[in-house]
C-alpha cells in the first residue's frame, strides 16, 4: 500500500508528519520527516522525506485489517526566532486519506 504525500512551500526547512486516525479516536503521529532523504519507519510502515521531488510518501507492505483508519499528511514549516525575537506561528497544511483493508 501507498499513500501519495506532496507539498509546495517557499520555505527551505519543512517538517512532514503522517498521522494515523483509528475510529472513534484521536488522531496520533506515525511518522515525522525531519531529515532530506532519511528513511523513517514505525509499525511496518515507512516513508522517506524526498525534498528534490517535495514528497513524504507513506508505504506500508503487508496490510492487515487492523491499518483501516483515516490517515493525514502533514506539512509544518516553523521559524522559531525572526528579527527581535519575534515569533511565529507554524503554518499546518493537511492532506487526508480514508484507507479500509478488505
Amino acid at each position: 500500500m501507498t499513500l501519495n504525500c506532496t507539498y509546495q512551500t517557499t520555505y527551505s526547512t519543512v517538517y512532514l508528519f503522517w498521522y494515523v486516525q483509528h475510529l472513534s479516536k484521536a488522531p496520533q503521529v506515525l511518522l515525522k520527516g525531519l531529515t532530506a532523504d532519511k528513511k523513517v519507519e514505525h509499525e511496518g510502515f515507512q516513508a522517506t522525506l524526498v525534498k528534490s521531488d517535495s514528497s513524504f510518501h507513506l508505504q506500508k507492505r503487508a496490510v492487515q485489517a487492523s491499518d483501516s483508519a483515516v490517515y493525514y499528511c502533514a506539512l509544518s514549516d516553523t521559524v522559531t526566532q525572526g528579527c527581535g525575537g519575534a515569533k511565529h506561528k507554524p503554518r499546518v497544511q493537511m492532506g487526508l486519506w480514508l484507507w479500509a483493508a478488505l
